[in-house]
């Protein structure tokens, strides 16, 4: 099938760009990259994944960082309505998997709503490439049965409302996306509600890249050891008895420095 047959004039691919490396991109969403007439990137995309944009297509970024947005959903729905009703070949390029905390509802929505066909391309999320990386499992049999997503993302002025005391379950792992503004929130809550405070936990920021940071700490001191896990871009962390470190240390007898315990 000739690239351009991938993607139809007006339609729509939202495409999972995975944590960063472009070797870790399915074999679809590079080829829906090479098929795209314009391609809207977020600025979680990786620069490796963004040098497979080939040199005719057009790129408008449209990233969104906390506090510093280049434009809102809104802006992003009607240039992506614009976009369709032109007849380009349109991919929206999101860091990780569009599903998962890429708000893929409000594009959708604004694009069937005026007629135009959207499909998703998944990737690999933040958790498991961080999982990977650490050469841990997200789940661990008799310990850990239960695998929670959630985002801790809080607008300025607001408190991050969760079901704390379900979150605070000693058989899950539970992912904390954009982490770093509420670790000692996060720290606070789960131990008031009930979790063992050594529990152990993983911080990783800028997961698949050169530039990747892992840090083993435990919830107790997740608040202190947050510092550590590379500049203030955004963190993953990830809580439960299936991130012990010592695992890790038996798994791989040379941990890199910047995966060390904190204690």
């Amino acid at each position: 099938m000739p690239m351009s047959d991938l993607i139809a004039p007006g339609d729509v691919w939202l495409v999972g760009a995975g944590p960063g490396d472009p070797d870790l991109l399915t074999r679809k969403a590079e080829k829906l990259i090479g098929a795209a007439s314009i391609i809207f990137y977020d600025a979680l995309v990786g620069p490796g994944v963004l040098e497979l944009i080939p040199p005719h297509v057009r790129r408008v970024s449209v990233g969104k960082r906390s506090g510093r947005h280049s434009k809102t959903q809104p802006a992003i729905d009607a240039l992506l309505v614009a976009a369709a009703r032109a007849g380009e070949r349109v991919v929206r390029l999101k860091g990780g998997d569009p599903s998962i905390f890429g708000r893929s509802t409000e594009e959708i929505d604004a694009l069937t709503t005026h007629g135009f066909r959207v499909r998703i391309c998944p990737g690999i999320t933040a958790a498991s490439a961080a999982a990977a990386s650490a050469c841990v499992s997200l789940t661990l049999r008799g310990s850990a049965r239960q695998f929670r997503l959630v985002t801790a993302h809080m607008r300025a002025g607001e408190s991050l409302d969760l079901d704390w005391a379900a979150l605070s379950d000693a058989s899950a792992t539970v992912a904390f996306y954009m982490g770093r503004g509420a670790a000692a929130v996060i720290s606070r809550q789960l131990i008031t509600n009930g979790l063992d405070p050594a529990t152990p936990v993983l911080i990783a920021s800028d997961v698949s890249l050169a530039s990747e940071c892992l840090v083993h700490t435990r919830l107790d001191f997740l608040g202190l050891a947050i510092d550590r896990a590379a500049d203030a871009g955004p963190a993953l962390i990830l809580v439960g008895e299936a991130m012990r470190a010592q695992r890790m240390a038996t798994l791989l007898p040379s941990v890199p420095a910047e995966a060390s315990a904190v204690f």
